[in-house]
């Protein structure tokens, strides 16, 4: 469950990522169709790229299994038997209730257009389902079915609502209306998700008023038929209707001048941060040992042991032993002083060719250090057995071994992650919350109340209009530090992988 929350938390971090960059950035452009498919872009990212997980292998000589592993400390957890409240059930509990909720209300809203429409006449023409209804709804279109009451209107406002509509049904603008919906419904305990929503289809509806204005002669009439249709208050969920709240924003957008395609580079804004967030959040670092031979690779192997040689340490050189030579060596009958020094030792060793045998060493004192050896002898033959190592080469081999139990493989490092820099001259920490959208979306008086906070969240939204080429050289200037930073960490690494390597090797 936890990996769940993790998922949704990432996900809805970055719909609000998307949201931002749309608000400051796009949100006065003229790219209506652009912006569209980047809204839509940003959904789907959202929730495919926390599933995105790149893993990167260190490659690791097979020698550094004569590494002791178990002198590095190991931490034992211990448990406590007292009452805790599980958070993570509770919190599933929860967002399972209100993802029943938001369905049953997305259910209710197909119910109610399924009635709308049932045992209406339909009237076809081209690709247009048009039926002329006597409620008093709102004009609206729902894939190619087209609704409207046409005692309402004069002619040639209808001439303008069924322009209107035509732009919805040819994009198949119901489709933006129903994904939307949906992210809202799995996504319902973050604000941005419902901002999101408006966003989008505040863009459609910029969209058919754009395309719907080239049919028509009489620019200032259509914008009198937007502010008729404000009257009418009766809207259908899950549809793209001719009211929308939002009429002066659409005026306004009408009479905009065309945005300079120069200002498509806004459309960029998000890779850097998208790229901080895979570099900081989806990066898996995975050590793989080498088993392969390198050419040139020396035929001699060898396992030296000593009075301080442990366990774990034995045991790994018997299976490299038998894993690279398919040579089976035991090591038996050990016996330790209090100081963990090894007394008395018996090792065995069979290649399955016929040729075996065996050492045991026993004293009072510690032993002296033994050598197991494998080489190539000039007639090509394998040339295996024990042997005692001098007084001169066991303080050698000691100290050898020793270091090799002390080295570590160096961490690789991370590419350096950090906030991105924030928009100039703007206060961060001051920016307005959004509200939360009620659980119960069938209380009318919180759904009154979020709509009022809505829109006084929008005003406050107003004022922090970023400096977006100084915030743009900033991100850049950023990301090629942490780049330069992260070079010069990558050399320091490979030196010391190189280092490491020529410890195990020796």
């Amino acid at each position: 469950m936890e990996v769940l929350y993790i998922y949704l938390i990432k996900s809805s971090g970055l719909i609000a990522l998307f949201y931002l960059a749309y608000y400051f950035m796009l949100r006065k452009e003229t790219f209506f169709t652009s912006n569209r498919w980047f809204l839509l872009l940003g959904l789907f990212t959202s929730v495919v790229l926390p599933l995105v997980v790149y893993t990167k292998i260190i490659i690791v000589e097979s020698s550094s299994k004569n590494i002791d592993w178990s002198k590095i400390p190991v931490t034992t957890s211990i448990e406590n038997d007292a009452f805790e409240i599980n958070w993570y059930l509770i919190s599933g509990i929860v967002y399972a209730i209100g993802i029943v909720l938001f369905l049953g209300k997305f259910a209710f809203d197909f119910y109610s257009l399924n009635t709308l429409l049932k045992g209406k006449n339909i009237q076809n023409q081209a690709d247009f389902k048009f039926i002329d209804t006597t409620e008093n709804v709102a004009p609206f279109s729902y894939f190619n079915t087209i609704v409207y009451n046409s005692s309402l209107y004069s002619s040639s406002e209808l001439e303008n609502i069924l322009e209107h509509e035509k732009v919805h049904s040819d994009q198949n603008h119901t489709v933006d209306v129903l994904i939307s919906r949906l992210f809202c419904i799995l996504f319902w305990f973050n604000p941005f998700i419902w901002l999101y929503k408006k966003a989008i289809l505040q863009n459609l509806e910029f969209i058919a008023d754009n395309e719907a204005t080239k049919n028509i002669s009489d620019k200032k009439a259509y914008q009198f038929t937007l502010l008729k249709i404000t009257t009418h208050e009766n809207c259908v969920a899950i549809t793209n209707h001719f009211y929308q709240s939002l009429i002066k924003k659409r005026i306004v957008m009408l009479n905009k001048n065309q945005s300079k395609k120069s200002n498509s580079w806004k459309y960029a804004i998000v890779l850097p941060a998208l790229a901080v967030f895979m570099m900081a959040f989806q990066v898996n670092v995975i050590t793989q040992e080498n088993n392969k031979k390198q050419s040139g690779r020396n035929d001699t192997s060898q396992v030296v042991i000593c009075k301080s040689s442990t366990d774990n340490y034995i045991n790994e050189s018997c299976e490299r032993i038998k894993k690279e030579h398919n040579i089976d060596l035991k090591f038996s009958e050990i016996k330790r002083n209090t100081q963990g020094e090894i007394l008395s030792i018996e090792g065995t060793f069979n290649d399955n060719k016929g040729t075996n045998g065996n050492y045991r060493q026993t004293r009072d004192t510690p032993i002296n250090t033994l050598k197991f050896l494998i080489k190539k002898g000039k007639n090509g033959n394998d040339e295996i057995g024990f042997s005692n190592v001098d007084q001169k080469n066991t303080l050698e081999n000691e100290n050898l071994v020793s270091d090799i139990d002390a080295t570590e493989p160096p961490v690789p490092p991370a590419f350096p992650s950090g906030p991105i820099p924030e928009l100039p001259e703007i206060d961060m920490s001051k920016m307005p919350t959004p509200p939360v959208h009620p659980a119960n979306p069938d209380n009318k008086k919180a759904m009154m109340q979020f709509k009022k906070e809505m829109k006084e969240f929008e005003s406050k939204m107003e004022a922090f209009e970023p400096d977006s080429s100084a915030h743009e050289k900033a991100i850049e200037d950023e990301m090629a530090k942490r780049a330069a930073i992260f070079e010069k960490q990558m050399t320091e690494y490979e030196n010391a992988m190189e280092r490491y390597r020529n410890t195990v090797k020796k």
